[in-house]
């Protein structure tokens, strides 16, 4: 008897250690697969802008003059290699908007919604700042937004939503989006807007797409975009910075 029961633990003991291995390796194959900046094109982009970079840590990338008129802290949509943002960053911080980029625990904002703790100390001769992202690093802004909203003017959500509830605060929310957006959930975009303050601003740049706030290639389930990242950026520079500058955002339609 007792050599049945220990076979049976023996078992149950083998059985719960190949499951074990597989969450393991399930997890790993997750975290590593991930889209990864297309350098050339950042390259090339980046070239067009003579702005300062400075890395901060490991986690951290600053674009601009440290004595901007603003400051934005940013966080990269999920499963994205941070750095397919340096084109945005840097034609925010041509407009003097101070950016600083942050690197996600495996690409994941979700897992590190605190990582703009201490920016702002960085540099205390700017006084207005705004926290956005990308997709999931837009709604981790929002998050922490909601934990912090004393410390900030606004907030700037590309292909995002903000399931936190800032409705009841007078800060100002710039929500940009493309119109061949396939991966953002256009029904949860509606449904969380009553969580959104009553200053937001809507642009829907037509032709835009969900992959080209950055540049890292083309994004599962994406719809089919009229322009190249290059343009979509350019123009998404230019609608945030006239937001951060309380200037009229233009009008939305390809130029």
């Amino acid at each position: 008897m007792k050599s049945k029961k220990y076979k049976k633990i023996a078992i149950c003991a083998c059985a719960l250690a190949v499951l074990l291995a597989l969450c393991i390796g399930g997890c790993a194959w997750y975290v590593s697969d991930y889209y990864h900046t297309d350098t050339e094109a950042v390259r090339a982009f980046a070239a067009q802008y003579e702005v300062t970079k400075t890395v901060l840590s490991e986690q951290m990338i600053a674009y601009g003059d440290p004595h901007a008129g603003a400051g934005l802290i940013f966080y990269p949509g999920g499963k994205v290699e941070h750095t397919a943002y340096e084109p945005l960053m840097r034609a925010l911080a041509a407009g003097d908007v101070l950016c600083v980029l942050v690197k996600m625990p495996f690409h994941l904002a979700v897992l590190d919604v605190n990582a703009a703790d201490g920016v702002r100390e960085l540099y205390p001769e700017i006084e207005h700042w705004y926290i956005g992202g990308h997709s999931l690093g837009g709604s981790m802004a929002a998050s922490y937004l909601a934990e912090h909203p004393a410390d900030f003017d606004g907030l700037v959500l590309l292909g995002s939503y903000a399931t936190a509830d800032l409705s009841d605060t007078d800060l100002a929310v710039l929500s940009i989006f493309g119109s061949e957006d396939g991966v953002m959930n256009r029904e949860k975009y509606e449904k969380y807007k009553s969580s959104l303050p009553a200053d937001l601003t809507e642009i829907e740049i037509t032709g835009g797409c969900h992959a080209y706030f950055g540049m890292y290639g083309e994004q599962d389930g994406d719809g089919i975009a009229a322009m190249d990242a290059e343009k979509q950026i350019t123009l998404t520079a230019g609608y945030i910075k006239n937001f951060i500058c309380k200037g009229e955002s233009p009008d939305a339609e390809n130029h």
